[in-house]
């Protein structure tokens, strides 16, 4: 019996949106093959947007059949802004219920997740849509390469994960335009392809 990609539920952005985005701070789970393995879960995705210290941050939340956070595309300087906000103009928002719940509830809430090890992991990337081969009813396929990011773009990714308590100070390296002061080594080619692609 040949096997048939199932289509993406209607919730969820078309892999041609999120390419539209060009570079962006992808969150992925630890126990995940790829940086791309959320996308393959995902059911259903919402926006979080937040205000604090640092200002404005915005995310697209996916979450998979079990109601988990399973991926996660953070908004940057080098974010494509238009693309950004067709995507997220009818998604609900994430963090509606959690603003009903008290402050110290919260603050607990926050603190334990910091305890228990965040559990992600970060990489910028740029997405990109891929034709689909045999077995995938021509379905679009999405794939991702490493993006130069604008100094900008580098503080905002860093803060991110430092806020967040994930390991991936040193896969924002790749992101870092050639000639930038860099922490650790980087790829020779970060434009180069990343082979690695979900459904």
């Amino acid at each position: 019996m040949p096997s048939v990609a199932l289509p993406r539920m209607p919730c969820l952005p078309h892999p041609q949106q999120l390419a539209a985005l060009g570079a962006v701070l992808c969150l992925y789970r630890s126990s995940a093959g790829s940086e791309l393995e959320g996308w393959s879960q995902a059911m259903r995705v919402a926006c979080e947007r937040a205000l604090d210290s640092d200002g404005l941050r915005e995310s697209l939340q996916f979450f998979d059949g079990e109601g988990r956070c399973c991926w996660r595309l953070h908004l940057l300087p080098d974010t494509d802004f238009l693309a950004w906000e067709q995507v997220v103009a009818d998604l609900p928002d994430s963090c509606a219920a959690e603003r009903e719940l008290g402050i110290g509830e919260r603050l607990w809430r926050r603190v334990a997740r910091r305890l228990g090890g965040s559990g992600w992991r970060a990489c910028a990337l740029r997405l990109h849509v891929v034709a689909g081969g045999p077995g995938f009813a021509d379905l679009p396929l999405l794939a991702a390469s490493l993006p130069r990011l604008s100094a900008c773009g580098l503080e905002i990714a860093g803060r991110v994960v430092r806020r967040e308590g994930v390991a991936g100070d040193a896969l924002l390296d790749g992101a870092r335009p050639r000639g930038a002061a860099a922490t650790g080594s980087s790829p020779a080619d970060t434009d180069s392809f990343n082979t690695r692609m979900c459904a």
